[in-house]
């Protein structure tokens, strides 16, 4: 570990150290755009995964990933929960019930373990994930990120729209 990682850092790498799956961490600091995280981490825009809280009801939060290249289907994502209805929690509350920041949310280390749904794209190839801290990803195998978070695995995304 490095003298210079968060404690959200920290509890990101326990989790991801806990899960299993081999992973490589890298640090780049912030960036302005998808463009430039992927090229800070040597991938391709769609390898990038986003991990998203969504709120299903009071007290009741769920993780979507979703590669870079797409964006949630509310209407697949609420098909697939049977809900009507489900919303993106403020900053605040998604930090309250994860322990991370926007732009630094992961499943791995989060304070609940909230159920995780991930679109089907991410599987299948490698994937860089956020790990806790601005500008600090941990690359994994798709698969492996899928199977080690007991994720639910459907099409619940739609093109993203152009920046």
């Amino acid at each position: 570990m490095s003298e210079h990682e968060s404690a959200a850092e920290k509890r990101a790498r326990a989790g991801l150290e806990a899960s299993g799956i081999a992973f490589e961490v890298t640090r780049h600091g912030r960036v302005g755009s998808l463009a430039e995280a992927a090229a800070a981490r040597g991938v391709e825009p769609a390898d990038i995964v986003k991990s998203l809280v969504v709120r299903r009801g009071d007290d009741d939060f769920l993780f979507v990933l979703v590669t870079g290249d797409r964006a949630i289907s509310w209407p697949k994502l609420r098909a697939l929960l049977g809900v009507s209805r489900m919303s993106l929690p403020d900053a605040q509350t998604a930090l309250d019930v994860t322990g991370y920041e926007r732009g630094t949310i992961t499943p791995f280390g989060s304070l609940t373990a909230w159920p995780v749904v991930a679109d089907e794209r991410v599987r299948g190839r490698r994937v860089s994930i956020g790990a806790g801290g601005h500008g600090v990803a941990a690359t994994v195998d798709g698969d492996e990120l899928v199977r080690a978070l007991g994720a639910t695995v459907a099409d619940v995304t739609q093109d993203a729209p152009a920046p």
